[in-house]
């Protein structure tokens, strides 16, 4: 949730003052009134203070990233759509009696491609869709390919595009764009920044929004905006509601965006492979014969289409990626490619001079750990429930932007209107967190250590802002002692 100045909280209290009322500043002093802890205070009474200052400085420090994630993750959710009309041409064709060998169809992909070293076949799911033929080309960039799409009823060429993985330009523009903002690897750090502290935020004002004390007759304010509020406590319940609502599914985004993000992703990496969750590779390499071993092996190859059969023998439908072999004494990997619910990724081997299937890995038989994060990288990036996966991911963006602005014109409102020149909103005061127990700080504080250690870009800005919130403080505590009385 974006950066708000206090909890949406009960209507009593000095947040509920008339806007443009000036508060007295809040002083940096031991008799401070977050220095210590009023008598007969709960856990939670204690705890809010200091979770409303760090909800509202990573709110207005780390609001610009997310509104820029969810701006750009909006314009994603419209790809399956945009590549359809744009390419229609290269992705659909009309169908008209038994289609072509694969081999043929090969074959006239690399007459368009003649500088282009073969790396997969994609056949499509329906009888109406193109056959993907890719190419490795010299001269371009790091995980892209060069892609023929061919008629499979005639072996014709509909044209060539440079694809990213198995996204045409248009989605691997935009995909980039929400990744990096084009800024290559330098930019996926603001994507993490921004996935690092979204559930921070989420899990804060979630905490502050339900735990505001509220009558029995106001319960329902928790779940919707109220109507016939104005000013800053109508802002507020729209910045409360609609994150309680967005909350799981903004946690969702967080937790799969960080899986692939390039250090918190590692580490999440690391601890899948310990606790043995991570994704299985089916074994390419042949096994060895009694007729001489691999060393003796019998040459030849059966070819792309015995190859497709064998593998559609052994199951496989749907959307079907076939890899040739790179080497000697390995084999052809074919693998569906279904990221649609019901997921579909079974995968066998093939004996490129049998013909006959070596070893087959089934999606049913990953490790549940595997399972989740095919299923939550599938579902962020809009594939797994199709359309209605779509709407929800665009909702969520909505969301996501909405709380952000919301948050901040919430800061707006909280400025003094009598002060000459320009005033922000005055922050939430500090020293809340003398007020907490040790009881709970002191577990706190190591749980977030490790977090941290294990999710950097949340934890070295935490710690940059305590180190110049502790010198500011410091600072102004100096001043306030040598002001004569």
């Amino acid at each position: 949730m974006s950066a708000s100045r206090t909890s949406p909280a009960a209507p009593e209290g000095p947040d509920t003052q008339p806007e443009g009322v000036d508060r007295p500043a809040a002083k940096d002093t031991p008799s401070s009134a977050g220095d210590a802890a009023p008598s007969g205070a709960g856990t939670w009474s204690n705890m809010r203070p200091m979770l409303l200052r760090l909800h509202f400085y990573a709110g207005v420090l780390i609001g610009p990233f997310l509104l820029i994630a969810a701006v750009t993750g909006l314009a994603y959710t419209t790809t399956p759509q945009l590549e359809s009309a744009l390419y229609k041409h290269e992705l659909k064709v009309t169908p008209r009696g038994d289609a072509d060998s694969l081999a043929s169809q090969v074959a006239a992909a690399q007459q368009a491609v003649p500088d282009g070293t073969l790396v997969s076949v994609s056949t499509g799911p329906g009888a109406g869709d193109s056959t993907r033929v890719v190419f490795s080309k010299p001269g371009l960039p790091a995980d892209y390919s060069f892609t023929a799409f061919v008629d499979p009823y005639d072996h014709k060429v509909l044209g060539t595009l440079r694809t990213y993985g198995q996204w045409l330009p248009v989605r691997a523009w935009l995909d980039s764009l929400h990744r990096t903002l084009h800024l290559g690897e330098f930019g996926r750090n603001y994507s993490e920044l921004a996935a690092s502290w979204l559930w921070v935020e989420v899990l804060g004002g979630l905490a502050l929004w339900i735990g505001a004390p509220r009558t029995r007759q106001r319960l329902r304010r928790i779940v919707l905006p109220q109507g016939g509020a104005a000013g800053r406590r109508r802002t507020m319940s729209w910045h409360g509601a609609v994150g309680l609502w967005a909350s799981v599914g903004l946690l969702g985004l967080s937790a799969t965006g960080l899986t692939w993000s390039a250090h918190a992703g590692a580490s999440i990496g690391e601890i899948q492979d310990a606790l043995g969750g991570s994704s299985p590779s089916i074994s390419k390499t042949l096994p060895s014969r009694e007729d001489g071993g691999a060393g003796g092996r019998t040459t030849g190859d059966v070819g792309i289409d015995a190859v497709a059969a064998a593998a559609h023998d052994a199951g496989l439908r749907g959307v079907v990626v076939i890899t040739p072999p790179t080497e000697a004494g390995s084999a052809y990997v074919v693998k569906e490619n279904t990221r649609s619910w019901p997921e579909r990724q079974d995968s066998v081997a093939v004996d490129p001079a049998t013909g006959k299937v070596t070893a087959t890995l089934k999606f049913a038989d990953y490790p549940i750990l595997a399972k989740l994060t095919r299923w939550g990288i599938d579902a962020h990036m809009g594939l797994l429930f199709g359309l209605f996966n779509q709407i929800a991911l665009a909702l969520l963006a909505l969301a996501l932007i909405g709380m952000v602005l919301w948050g901040y014109r919430m800061w707006w409102l909280r400025r003094p209107t009598r002060t000459e020149g320009f005033a922000l909103g005055r922050p939430p005061a500090r020293g809340a967190w003398r007020r907490v127990p040790g009881r709970v700080m002191a577990p706190a504080v190591v749980v977030t250590a490790v977090i941290g250690y294990y999710v950097p870009f949340f934890g070295v800005p935490l710690l940059l802002f305590l180190v110049v919130d502790l010198a500011v403080g410091a600072v102004r505590r100096r001043r306030a002692a040598q002001v004569p009385a």
